[in-house]
């Protein structure tokens, strides 16, 4: 190798990291933006029932590594220069915003997190440690400098904190295992799987629209095409079908059509997170199971043929 090769190795490495790091600024701004197209005001603050940022973050830092994490600060202030003016308490916004995922990412490396989602583990560790809990982080910081600078009542603290950390946990729940499973080999490509999988996306975006529309409560009956994309198509089909009646239920609830009707503020986002959660728990957790128990009968068919070889190689007398 010459001196020169070994000179521009290095800034072949930051140039991809710059690159990479301008490539996700620009999806966290564009999930951001589209993100507000959703939001609501709770006591004078706005906040989206599903906050795409967080999702768009967790899945480039699992991807990625925690060296991008500049994006994450990049999309965020221009997010918020996007609807208000930068001050002090834009600041703890976007350190909030910053700290939370990479506290996900960091608890899901030390749960050993698998990309692949193929174990019941990392469904449970994607919920918990990559939603859940760090994403108290970001809700806490956001509620509490906007209540530090007088923008928030002292009594509308519980409602603001509720609705942004779960807003922030549903899009590490819906939209990061989405992104996750976009370059996976498992996507359908034989032709009668790939049909299958857009009757079932359309069957779920028609569902869902019927059901997010009519006064009667049938939410549920978007659950077995849920389950139908899990066990058929594991990730790969849950996610995107989750996705889709996530959006659906999101629209309504904003217009407050439907199911949707006639509730207070409160009441809306309860029954409208409980639906969102549950979809994705579903989706999440039972293709996670299946891919779990396809991998566990793979390895035990292979140790049954391998066993079959050595008793035929006993039986004719030869050694292995």
């Amino acid at each position: 190798m010459s001196h020169t090769e070994v000179r521009t190795e290095p800034w072949r490495g930051t140039a991809a990291t710059v690159g990479w790091i301008l490539l996700v600024t620009a999806a966290y701004y564009t999930g951001g933006r589209i993100g507000l197209t959703q939001r609501i005001v709770v006591d004078g603050a706005h906040v989206t029932p599903l906050w795409p940022p967080t999702g768009i973050a967790l899945a480039a830092l699992l991807r990625l590594g925690p060296r991008i994490w500049p994006a994450i600060v990049l999309g965020t202030y221009l997010v918020i220069t996007s609807i208000s003016p930068f001050d002090w308490t834009a600041v703890g916004i976007l350190v909030g915003n910053t700290a939370a995922p990479l506290c996900a990412y960091a608890l899901l490396r030390r749960a050993r997190f698998r990309t692949e989602l193929d174990r019941l583990h990392d469904g449970l560790a994607l919920v918990f440690l990559g939603g859940l809990l760090p994403m108290l982080i970001s809700a806490t910081a956001g509620t509490g400098v906007l209540v530090a600078a007088g923008s928030l009542p002292t009594a509308g603290v519980w409602g603001v904190w509720s609705a942004w950390w779960a807003g922030d946990t549903m899009g590490v729940l819906v939209l990061t295992p989405v992104l996750l499973c976009v370059r996976r080999p498992e996507l359908p490509i034989e032709p009668l799987r790939a049909v299958e999988a857009t009757v079932l996306l359309l069957a779920a975006w028609l569902t869902a629209s019927v059901v997010a529309h009519t006064e009667m409560s049938l939410l549920f009956l978007v659950f077995p095409l849920i389950i139908w994309a899990a066990v058929r198509f594991q990730l790969p089909g849950a996610a995107p079908c989750v996705l889709i009646v996530s959006v659906v239920a999101i629209t309504a609830a904003i217009a407050r059509d439907g199911p949707f009707a006639g509730h207070t503020l409160f009441e809306l986002m309860v029954n409208l997170q409980a639906f969102n959660g549950a979809a994705a728990l579903t989706g999440l957790l039972l293709s996670a199971l299946v891919t779990e128990q396809n991998n566990i009968r793979i390895k035990v068919e292979e140790a049954c043929e391998e066993l079959e070889e050595v008793i035929t190689q006993l039986r004719s007398g030869r050694p292995r």
